[in-house]
């Protein structure tokens, strides 16, 4: 066995950028910068757990955008995260 980190694929789902203000050159740049946190690890390392119930207690109209958008990746109405 080696001891390789496994990089996992990063896939930006379409349309998840939708609401993004900004350049294309700067859009470009978030999106290598996820890359390159992804394959270091400081993605998930750094990540924290969602509490969708606060979330939509503290800024419903936020969660009810992320539902549908998870919504829509399911492309089933079910919110499915894998």
């Amino acid at each position: 066995m080696t001891d390789e980190k496994k990089t996992p694929e990063i896939i930006f789902a379409p349309g998840c950028f939708d609401s993004f203000e900004g350049t294309q050159e700067e859009l470009n740049e978030l999106m290598s910068e996820i890359q390159r946190m992804a394959e270091s690890g400081e993605l998930f390392e750094n990540a924290k757990a969602l509490d969708l119930d606060e979330l939509t207690e503290e800024d419903p109209e936020f969660a009810e955008k992320l539902i549908t958008g998870l919504d829509n990746i399911n492309g089933q109405g079910k919110r499915t995260l894998q």
